[in-house]
């Protein structure tokens, strides 16, 4: 089993980091789950996501994403939505490249008025890639990082769902 964390956030040391990893790690809690976790930053990867071509370190990344058994998906809402670099990003994985991948999107929103998109957009985009989806999505308001008491309760409802194999607790 593995977990990773991907950040589509365009800048480096944002608030969807830190809150992507920590929803990560209370997810990790709650199920019991010991063993490594990564992270696949995108503001570190922008330039090779944008331009045509392979690139070492994004298809390690994207490795990463496609082998993961939990990938946690965090983007700030941009126009009431994901941002464009998180899509670029998952534009470049295989059809089905998430087939048995339990994936839960993040969003970090300024506005409560964008709350749905985490369901109406965010959702719809990892399910076209075959993962498994557990409702709710996580909507985080920036005012209110760094969240513990809605990452205690959205952990609470989405654990429950996500199919562990016996053994794979590590």
């Amino acid at each position: 089993m593995s977990i990773v964390t991907v950040v589509g956030n365009p800048r480096s040391g944002s608030r969807t980091y830190e809150a992507a990893v920590d929803a990560t790690e209370a997810l990790a809690f709650r199920i019991g789950y010991q063993g490594p976790r990564d992270v696949v930053d995108l503001s570190a990867l922008a330039s090779a996501v944008l331009a045509p071509g392979a690139h070492a370190g994004l298809e390690i990344a994207l490795e990463l994403v496609a082998g993961a058994s939990i990938a946690v998906f965090a983007s700030p809402t941009y126009k009431a939505t994901y941002t464009g670099l998180l899509k670029a990003f998952v534009d470049r994985l295989p059809p089905n490249a998430l087939d048995g991948t339990t994936a839960l999107p993040v969003l970090v929103m300024g506005d409560p008025r964008h709350a749905l998109a985490v369901e109406v957009h965010f959702r719809p985009l990892l399910t076209e890639l075959g993962a498994f989806v557990p409702t709710p999505g996580l909507a985080l308001l920036e005012s209110e990082l760094p969240g513990a008491e809605a990452l205690a309760r959205w952990t609470e409802r989405v654990a429950p769902q996500i199919p562990i194999r016996e053994g794979a607790l590590r």
